[in-house]
């Protein structure tokens, strides 16, 4: 269905081509996942099935691209509409119309559909998505994972033959992700549908793949194979893989329960040990995502940067940096929260998670100012919030926000740390620093749009800490991450809680609340459901447990680096 002939891409006046040598077939009626580092090529390649590159992107696209039988170089993606699905990391860049249910029929009344079966599609995708509830609902209004479905299903609607998808269950929660794969599965099962998915978040996916398509590294040609043979040599790979490759099961388990069926022995091993709490290893504790196997945590220089400024004094209760009580909120005629009761202490960790739309973002803007409240009270620092002027709430509260470019308006990466710097009131070069140990490849000419979903996350996070505020809310940020990159982030948030900064992330990635959160709190409907420490709400909850938590049930693990340090310990007491 979609054929590669030494295929290589190259930007402007890049010293390197993007991808390069990319010369592979996938079959028809097929789910190949394509998996690799951030910065390999990965959007580059899917870019080039659906004509965006070079129509779009420009560049210099040599080699041939052929979909159905149609060469991507010589059909621009309009020609390609009937063909080709796409949705990008970006939901709100693919939206052309206010409601969901417009959204939803666009396309084909973009392709002359007739309306009985334009309507007939329509419902089909509402069911299959789970997107009913929303129809009528303006786009601008729904929730980041609310709008992946909608874009999801946009590109459905027209029935093509071929997917691409881009980061598609990044923004969903773990329910909304496995019904968007089963959906997925099924165009594959009984419609023939193929579909080429690159995916950051492996432990969701890669149990369903067909094929996988590895990019080792950039301008490096693919190497493609069946799941359980590229996992083996994959230098990013899911914690299930890394459990197995430690304990050295042959063959590596894709899944949850090809897992568990090998674990008896490694549960017997470790009966009786208490895991290290996640949370206690500090700054220099090694991740076990931080390549997916445990590699080394960030270089200690961050966490002297960091320490360079004194911290900015908090004012009011010294006990909690945030005291939220019987909070309620409403967005037009919507409940976003109710009696939502919270606090938040110097150097906690804090993961809010549920389902989308459950209120989290909506939380985490009231806490920032953002938003007013309805009922309740909302203290940050001995502020109220939305009563506080900004430039003096920057010092006691900093957000970075689900969309990251959301922080970013210069034209180059070195005028947003200037302007960062004079909005802190920190000394020039300070966020520069910050971003040269997060973002070590990247140049300071760079502008922020042509950096990757990653690398501006990574951006506004050095613009927000620049102004070292206390408190610390990040909304989904490992949207785009590898798991390299995720490790580098967890580094950098446990040094900050070691030196007393309290942190509340918004999530729906399971595997970054069990490795770096002291507490997770459950919100449903707008109300908070659970609240306590992470061990016992996620190990409690299916949807919520990490896959080594349900791998070592009922023995309360929850990641591999406490597998690992407990093996470890065991093998020096022999």
């Amino acid at each position: 269905m979609i054929r590669f002939e030494q295929v290589s891409v190259t930007y402007g006046d890049a010293p390197a081509p993007a991808i390069s040598g990319v010369d592979l077939t996938v079959p028809e009626g097929e789910l190949v996942l394509l998996v690799g580092p951030s910065g390999v090529g990965k959007s580059t390649l899917l870019g080039t099935v659906s004509g965006l590159v070079p129509h779009f992107t420009g560049g210099r696209l040599r080699g041939r691209v052929t979909v159905d039988g149609r060469d991507t170089r010589t059909h621009k993606p309009r020609e390609l509409a009937d063909l080709v699905g796409t949705v990008g990391q970006d939901p709100l860049a693919h939206f052309v119309t206010d409601v969901v249910e417009d959204e939803l029929a666009y396309g084909m009344e973009s392709l002359g559909l007739a309306p009985d079966v334009m309507r007939r599609r329509v419902e089909e995708t509402l069911d299959l998505l789970g997107l009913a509830e929303l129809r009528d609902r303006p786009i601008a209004t729904l929730s980041g994972g609310q709008r992946q479905r909608v874009a999801i299903g946009s590109v459905l609607t027209p029935h093509p033959k071929v997917l691409v998808l881009d980061e598609p269950t990044s923004a969903l929660d773990p329910a909304a992700a496995e019904e968007v794969l089963a959906v997925l599965q099924r165009l594959v099962h009984d419609l023939g549908t193929t579909v080429l998915l690159a995916e950051h978040r492996l432990e969701r996916v890669v149990q369903y793949a067909d094929q996988v398509i590895l990019l080792p590294g950039p301008g490096e040609p693919p190497v493609v194979g069946d799941p359980e043979r590229i996992m083996a040599v994959s230098p990013v790979y899911p914690p299930v893989v890394a459990l197995g490759r430690l304990a050295g099961w042959e063959p590596l388990p894709l899944s949850v329960r090809d897992a568990r069926r090998g674990a008896t022995e490694l549960r017997e091993r470790l009966a009786g040990t208490e895991p290290l709490p996640v949370a206690a290893g500090g700054a220099g504790a090694r991740s076990s995502i931080s390549t997916g196997a445990g590699g080394p945590s960030p270089r200690g220089s961050l966490a002297r940067l960091l320490r360079r400024r004194e911290a900015v004094p908090v004012s009011g209760d010294p006990e909690f940096l945030a005291v939220v009580k019987d909070l309620g909120v409403r967005r037009d005629r919507i409940e976003a929260l109710r009696r939502v009761s919270l606090t938040v202490a110097p150097g906690e960790t804090i993961a809010l998670m549920g389902r989308n739309g459950a209120g989290k973002s909506t939380l985490l803007s009231t806490l920032v100012g953002m938003v007013e409240p309805a009922s309740g009270t909302v203290v940050v620092g001995g502020r109220t919030p939305h009563r506080t002027q900004p430039r003096d709430l920057i010092r006691q509260v900093g957000l970075v926000p689900q969309e990251p470019r959301d922080l970013l308006y210069a034209d180059t990466v070195a005028a947003e740390c200037a302007a960062a710097d004079g909005d802190a009131g920190a000394a020039p070069g300070s966020c520069l620093a910050l971003v040269g140990e997060l973002l070590p490849d990247v140049r300071d000419t760079t502008h922020p749009r042509d950096l990757s979903e990653g690398q501006r996350l990574a951006l506004a996070l050095a613009v927000v800490l620049t102004g070292r505020p206390p408190l610390l809310l990040l909304d989904e940020p490992t949207r785009g991450l590898d798991y390299a990159a995720k490790g580098r982030l967890v580094g950098v948030l446990r040094a900050l809680a070691a030196e007393g900064h309290a942190i509340v992330l918004a999530t729906h990635d399971v595997e970054l609340a069990a490795e770096l959160a002291h507490r997770v709190v459950i919100l449903a409907d707008g109300e908070i459901v659970a609240d306590g420490p992470t061990h016992r709400v996620v190990v409690s909850s299916p949807a919520f447990a990490p896959q080594v938590a349900k791998i070592m049930a009922p023995q309360e693990w929850l990641t591999v680096t406490q597998v690992r340090t407990a093996l470890a310990v065991a093998e020096e007491s022999r």
